[in-house]
């Protein structure tokens, strides 16, 4: 058993300027996403190199817009009343309650994605499989930032691996945290990386990411604490988590099979290794 280390989440701070530990994991994956594009804009043609930085601002409206309201619709709607019954979507800008959604975010990137295809004259699913080996990157981060903050703990464990987090009570808790950050982001960053540097039908690439986290989610939701407002949504083991991810297995199952039903496309074939 281990008990979780009192890392202080503000990693600087100047006057009334506190710079969080979170935040910086988020800039490190915008970087660590923008280095990646770049090589992938070269070897594979999509996109001028220099339309990389445009993309990534867009990308970084999405996850943040997206997950914030995601978070608030899906985890947390009262917010969206209780910060100003006159205008309720005023609640999402009540950081201090609450935090983010992946499946948010995702809804946010689509969004951003299908205006930078408009600006640039990009077909979406070109795009949605440029982008997607890159994505496990931020996924990893934003667990690592998780686990700084001591939030999103799994339930009560005796696993030997089990950790004490002060902020849950005294039990031992599965760091479920931990567990997304290396199997959303670490094996699926190896796993894409591997797919997409080969030819690929068009659509694979970005939908072996939908099946991939969906199905890491998924499992890790199992030993993951629900969250306090909502609980259990069915059966005793059903959460908001399970419900948010099923439809993205399902729907990428369908997409793959789709997907090679038509030829290998071109995007992939100057897919190069990172």
């Amino acid at each position: 058993m281990f008990v979780y280390p009192d890392i202080d989440p503000v990693a600087l701070k100047v006057g009334p300027l506190a710079v969080h530990w979170y935040g910086i994991m988020y800039l490190i994956s915008f970087i660590g996403g923008y280095w990646l594009l770049s090589r992938r804009a070269r070897s594979t043609g999509l996109m001028a190199a220099e339309q990389v930085g445009d993309l990534i601002f867009y990308l970084a409206l999405g996850v943040v817009l997206g997950g914030r309201v995601g978070y608030c619709l899906f985890y947390a709607p009262d917010l969206f009343i209780e910060f100003s019954p006159h205008i309720p979507w005023w609640g999402v800008l009540k950081i201090t309650q609450g935090g983010m959604s992946f499946h948010g975010g995702l809804i946010g990137v689509i969004i951003a994605e299908l205006l930078f295809c408009r600006k640039y004259r990009i077909n979406w699913l070109d795009l949605a499989d440029f982008v997607a080996p890159a994505v496990p990157l931020g996924l990893f981060c934003g667990r690592i930032g998780n686990f700084i903050n001591g939030e999103l703990w799994g339930r009560v464990t005796d696993v030997p691996w089990g950790m004490v987090f002060p902020q849950a009570g005294s039990k031992a808790r599965h760091p479920s945290m931990l567990y997304e950050a290396a199997l959303e982001g670490v094996v699926l960053f190896v796993i894409l990386w591997w797919f997409s540097s080969k030819p690929r039908p068009r659509m694979a690439v970005g939908t072996l990411f939908l099946i991939g986290y969906g199905a890491f989610r998924f499992l890790v939701e199992f030993v993951r604490q629900p969250d306090a407002q909502l609980g259990f949504i069915a059966f005793d083991w059903l959460t908001m988590g399970h419900l948010l991810s099923l439809p993205m297995i399902v729907v990428g199952v369908v997409l793959m099979i789709c997907a090679y039903r038509k030829p290998v496309y071109s995007l992939n074939t100057k897919a190069s290794h990172f």
